[in-house]
């Protein structure tokens, strides 16, 4: 494609992605769905692009002032991702010119706002939480894409096993440092065609939401809930966990999301999982099981904020109204999840969100609420049972907790209980 047509294409995909009316991932979707002749690199550079406006909009819009014509392709050409060479072949002399002043800007002097890329009402929340300190280093590892990581499908491989498969693939992964189950891939090749995918060897899931499975530590025989499973990544993990024997419930509201687990669960080689859509976290489904589960996931639907490496747009689409609303529900889902734990049950409360808001809040509202029915248990002594590797690097206090910036995973929240 000529280097013009395809900087348009950038221009026009970044004016749909920024009136931020629809999750970024479908818009760009149902763009590439429009655009179908496009091969993979054009592919890769249009998304890249465009989340790279979306990760750094505050300073990306404010240094592209100086420049004329759409402002969509100013940002386009500041937020390029694929050859600087052919980008330049799109762009005409005083563009060129305009490139050059604008990245001779020293972007460390500029004001922070400008540097972190995030509303106020979220940096101020960050800084509250992490300090100073900490603060900018989350920063810096929100605005990076994130790694490709894969869970091995133990039911079917061995993690070696499939390691061994990828490279004769041509594809580059090495352990995940915690996770037993988990790989990690240089790059972002395409894995959907390879055989080990489509038989079932393994699925892509970040290496902290392989955690919070092995967290629930599922065990052979066992009945167990995943209470939101959505498109059931975790399901798929407990699962296995159990080694295809006993009953395993994947709970939604939402049967859009439940019928994207259909595919998935056909290649996993379960025949344990039982798919169910909600009306409501209070539906009689939950009432007849209550009394009867050993253990319970509740991965509770979140601001999203702990995924914004590869969901840029949620911090410019989640705002404090819709974080209060959010808890209100995750404290409602928690409380109708927890009946369903028999005595000696275990519970887990899990968000994919950066917010004390959303995580340590809550777990203290159900403490306070339900705690002569439970008692809290150490994340760290569930890990080591469970054989997470280096199980202390990625607890604060007695809960699971990861960052970014520290774990290289997606920010990840966990918190459990025991059923008296």
């Amino acid at each position: 494609m000529h280097p013009n047509a395809l900087l348009d294409l950038s221009t026009e995909l970044i004016r749909q992605v920024l009136k931020l009316e629809a999750p970024a991932d479908g818009v760009v979707s149902a763009f590439f769905r429009k655009h179908k002749a496009l091969g993979h690199r054009e592919r890769h550079t249009l998304a890249e692009t465009a989340y790279t406006v979306l990760r750094l909009r505050l300073q990306l819009q404010h240094l592209a002032q100086s420049g004329s014509g759409a402002l969509e392709r100013r940002l386009a050409i500041l937020a390029w991702q694929g050859s600087p060479t052919f980008l330049r072949g799109a762009l005409g002399p005083n563009e060129q010119q305009w490139l050059e002043q604008v990245s001779a800007v020293d972007r460390a002097a500029l004001p922070e706002k400008l540097r972190h890329n995030l509303p106020d009402w979220l940096a101020n929340a960050l800084r509250e939480q992490l300090g100073s300190e900490q603060f900018w280093p989350l920063v810096g590892a929100l605005s990076e894409p994130a790694p490709l990581d894969l869970r091995v499908n133990v039911l079917k491989a061995r993690r070696d096993e499939v390691q061994a498969r990828l490279a004769q693939a041509g594809i580059v992964s090495v352990p995940t440092p915690h996770s037993p189950w988990g790989l990690r891939v240089q790059g972002k090749p395409s894995l959907s065609r390879l055989e080990p995918f489509t038989s079932g060897l393994f699925e892509v899931q970040d290496e902290g939401s392989q955690l919070l499975a092995l967290l629930v530590d599922a065990k052979r025989g066992e009945m167990v809930v995943d209470f939101c499973a959505g498109a059931g990544g975790k399901t798929l993990a407990l699962g296995a966990s159990m080694r295809n024997t006993g009953r395993l419930y994947a709970f939604d509201v939402s049967g859009h999301r439940l019928d994207a687990l259909k595919p998935r669960l056909a290649r996993s080689g379960l025949s344990d999982v039982h798919p169910a859509q909600l009306a409501h976290e209070r539906d009689d489904r939950v009432r007849r099981l209550a009394g009867k589960i050993d253990r319970v996931l509740v991965d509770a639907p979140c601001s999203g904020l702990g995924t914004l490496r590869r969901n840029p747009d949620l911090k410019w689409r989640q705002s404090p109204g819709s974080v209060a609303e959010l808890q209100a529900k995750q404290t409602a889902i928690l409380a109708s999840a927890a009946r369903l734990l028999k005595p000696g049950g275990r519970l887990v409360y899990a968000t994919c969100s950066l917010l004390a808001a959303e995580n340590q809040q809550v777990v203290t509202a159900f403490e306070a609420e339900h705690g002569r029915d439970f008692t809290a248990l150490p994340a760290l002594d569930a890990l080591r049972a469970a054989h997470v590797q280096a199980p202390e690097a990625v607890v604060e206090g007695p809960f699971l907790r990861l960052w970014p910036h520290r774990q290289h995973t997606d920010a990840f929240f966990a918190a459990l209980w025991q059923r008296r």
